[in-house]
């Protein structure tokens, strides 16, 4: 007999109200990218992105363990951060019924069926996002 149910998720974001500090690389390497770059990769994405953590400035994609090692960086405010760099990185993980900012929420909620996202697809739509940026924000960088 056969379970149409999903298998749990090996990590799962804090329940209550209060917020999670999770160490980076024991379940997940992390892509931050700032919220203007970060909400037009995720149009960009579609249904090819999994969960994505904001706060207030920042996006961050969940992707999976010991990818960030491999991350060219695109621009210095694009980063990849994860436990097999040389620094020990840690995110705040909202509560799962955290799913409106502008405080740290879920962007993309994280579920069973949306959890990693491979990190090819959000350095495709990051270097996209980038090169149609508009003009005005691109000359106040």
């Amino acid at each position: 007999m056969t379970s149409s149910q999903p298998a749990p998720l090996p990590w799962a974001p804090p329940r209550g109200d209060d917020v999670e500090v999770v160490r980076v690389g024991p379940y997940w390497d992390v892509l931050r990218a700032p919220i203007d770059i970060g909400e037009r990769a995720l149009t960009l994405l579609g249904d090819a992105t999994g969960a994505v953590i904001a706060d207030y400035g920042l996006m961050y994609w969940l992707i999976p363990s010991g990818h960030a090692q491999h991350w060219r960086r695109l621009r210095s405010e694009i980063r990849a951060l994860g436990a097999h760099r040389a620094e020990i990185t840690y995110v705040g993980v909202p509560p799962a019924t955290h799913t409106t900012g502008p405080r740290l929420h879920w962007r993309i909620p994280v579920g069973p069926d949306r959890y990693l996202t491979d990190a090819g697809q959000p350095r495709k739509a990051l270097t996209q996002a980038i090169a149609t940026e508009p003009a005005e924000e691109a000359t106040t960088r």
